[in-house]
């Protein structure tokens, strides 16, 4: 007992109850005398192991120990214990590694869940961001009708497997380094029900469930995002032997938009200008989640300037308010000019201020286009 406890299952101070569980399965299986059985220390090893594992697992005996070291694991046996003695060595591998001393009660060992059933819903923009109710459909194990779950025709009842005494389990002894280990395995004749189906119900053949198509009615929020989820409890298959139904789980994908481009709860707009309203400004009608609405546009708006709509983007998530709608910006040059616009350009240019090379302490377009997305 000269060795810290911690120490010989590798967990600090701090760890959990499960992190002491994993660290104690894990060494248990790697030092097992059975599975080193050509290492002369193995012995000694899995008994350290399994005192350490003893003491810290339980919460009176691991206070004790954080106060008094080893004497107070010697206190808390009266002095009694000696170094490797395991209190109840069949209650530790039945907890950890299922197999012990103790028989498991049949409800425990037959109830199964249900699996989980996956599916997925294409929504457009702004069913995405306004939410709606949805149909999704379904095909699932459902609990048969017939008989009830119990594999058996009507009028019949299933019988206790011989094999198994009705458990579902066969036991072998095993004689280890600890004594007798009772080795639990699934039985090969009933497959773990504990009763055997001499006339199969003819609706689901002796399976106890079929396959039912169905369709399932989803909320789905306003304010979801392509790659969310969303799960619906107990829609799954349903279980065998009295378990509990498994879930579905809906992977939501959202469609582009034609002029919107979602960054959070807020909508980007691309808004292009032509230079002459952008240098007199002018009211625009834009497109918004809820319909057109007017940017007015001062004059002498420039490539990357952005105008914010409050309250016009994506309803927050299970919450109360909108993000905003974010105008960007840029000013175009038409590609080909007419005689008469030619001639007002040209007009106009010699009016306006030279060329202008940008010094590297201004900032340039592309910086004041990236501030503003920022």
């Amino acid at each position: 007992m000269s060795e810290d406890f911690y120490t010989t299952l590798g967990v600090p101070r701090t760890a959990s109850a499960d992190d002491i569980r994993r660290a104690y399965r894990a060494l248990a299986k790697q030092h097992h005398p059975d599975v080193n059985q050509e290492d002369p220390q193995a012995d000694s090893r899995i008994k350290a192991i399994n005192e350490a594992y003893e003491v810290l697992r339980d919460p009176q005996k691991r206070a004790m120990y954080d106060r008094y070291g080893h004497a107070g694991v010697r206190a808390a046996r009266g002095g009694a214990g000696a170094p490797g003695d395991v209190a109840d060595l069949g209650d530790i591998f039945e907890q950890i590694f299922g197999f012990g001393a103790r028989p498991r009660s049949r409800a425990a060992s037959r109830a199964e869940r249900g699996g989980d059933l996956r599916s997925r819903v294409r929504l457009s923009f702004l069913e995405a961001a306004f939410g709606l109710t949805r149909g999704v459909d379904v095909v699932r194990r459902e609990t048969c009708e017939a008989c009830h779950g119990s594999g058996a025709a009507p009028g019949t009842t299933p019988t206790a497997c011989a094999t198994c005494q009705g458990s579902g389990e066969v036991r072998r002894v095993s004689q280890s380094f600890f004594g007798s280990l009772v080795n639990v395995h699934t039985c090969p004749d009933c497959r773990g029900a504990g009763h055997v189906v001499r006339q199969p119900c003819p609706e689901c053949h002796g399976a106890g469930r079929t396959q039912r198509a169905r369709t399932l009615e989803v909320d789905v929020p306003a304010g979801v995002a392509g790659g969310m989820q969303i799960r619906l409890s107990g829609e799954g298959n349903h279980g065998r032997f009295g378990g509990p139904p498994g879930d579905l789980f809906i992977d939501i994908e959202v469609e582009g938009h034609e002029h919107f481009q979602r960054d959070g709860d807020d909508v980007h707009l691309e808004l292009r200008l032509n230079a002459a309203d952008a240098a007199l400004g002018a009211e625009i009608e834009v497109p918004t989640l809820d319909g057109a609405s007017t940017v007015r546009v001062p004059s002498g708006t420039q490539t990357g300037d952005t105008f914010r709509l409050p309250g016009l983007g994506i309803p927050h998530l299970r919450r109360s308010g909108r993000g905003d709608q974010i105008v960007i910006v840029f000013v175009t040059t038409p590609p080909r000019l007419t005689r008469e616009q030619r001639a007002l350009f040209r007009q106009l240019q010699s009016t306006l201020p030279a060329p202008e090379v940008v010094s590297q302490g201004k900032a340039g377009l592309w910086e004041r286009v990236r501030e503003r997305f920022t």
